[in-house]
């Protein structure tokens, strides 16, 4: 066929087509990596299962079942809370025996409030050592979620923090895995809230030499590692020939100490036979006198 009908040189089909340089892979990494810096934040703006079970929230697979029983389940807000979410504060840790009015008395100092709600148990009746305030302006509550949390009362030291369940996007409650927060005990901590802020990712593009380029660092990097394989082999080379000399010096001692056995017997044969025939030598002696 004509090189020339399909628009084609012999120059361009000579060409050989370039492989995509790694170059391409490691500046996509890089973009990827400064997104991640630039748009890093403590505290967590969409709830995302994944990412709270994760100090940093880089995890890409979950370490844990909870996680994934969160990121299956299909959870709505209660419909039946009444209030202004955005008025509204959450109080854990609570003591088991404060009461409705003890909390009205010591959040009614941070300002007006319309509600207050302790959750309690529908059949028992006790006490879940959290509640729900809710204040009449905004000003309200920022002044008692800067100052209440941590706040000791009846013995216990509080948790102040804003609702979540109706102003963050995607929450999923503690009992679905979810939540935030939580004790080392548990091994089920979760990070982007208050209690537990996302710790900063480490910037790996800064890890690399800006005076290099990209391929020159992929080079290195490669060949570093071939020097590092290369040197456990020969570090296990070494190591295999000091057991061999090990085990035949072992073996010589082994033989050599069996042989030596053996020749300390003979000689004691050959010491009782002579001792022997020197008795029979002097008996006859004596039996000819």
């Amino acid at each position: 066929m004509d090189c020339a009908a399909n628009g084609m040189t012999s120059e361009t089909r000579a060409r050989p087509v370039e492989p995509r340089s790694q170059s391409f892979h490691t500046d996509s990494f890089r973009r990827r990596a400064h997104k991640m810096m630039s748009e890093w934040s403590p505290v967590a703006k969409v709830y995302d299962p994944l990412k709270a079970g994760s100090i940093d929230g880089t995890d890409v697979e979950p370490h844990d079942k909870a996680v994934w029983r969160a990121m299956t389940a299909r959870y709505q807000p209660n419909k039946g809370v009444t209030g202004d979410p955005h008025l509204t504060l959450f109080v854990a840790r609570l003591n088991p025996q404060t009461s409705e009015d003890k909390l009205q008395e010591v959040f009614s100092k941070f300002g007006d409030i319309r509600r207050v709600r302790l959750v309690r148990d529908i059949v028992t009746g006790f006490s879940k050592r959290y509640a729900f305030i809710e204040y009449k302006e905004e000003r309200s509550v920022k002044r008692a979620w800067r100052d209440a949390n941590k706040l000791v009362v009846d013995q216990y030291e509080l948790f102040v923090d804003f609702e979540q369940e109706r102003t963050l996007q995607g929450w999923i409650p503690r009992r679905l895995g979810g939540g935030q927060g939580g004790k080392k005990e548990s091994g089920q901590l979760r990070f982007g809230g208050r209690d537990r802020p996302f710790r900063k990712p480490i910037n790996l593009t800064s890890m690399m030499p800006q005076n290099r380029s990209a391929d020159r660092w992929d080079a290195s990097s490669g060949r570093e590692e071939r020097q590092r394989d290369q040197e456990q082999d020969r570090e296990h080379g070494r190591w295999r020939e000091r057991k061999s000399d090990w085990d035949r010096g072992n073996d010589r001692g082994y033989y050599k100490e069996k042989r030596d056995s053996k020749h300390h017997r003979d000689r004691s044969r050959e010491r009782d036979s002579n001792r022997r025939e020197d008795r029979r030598h002097r008996d006859s002696y004596r039996d000819r006198e």
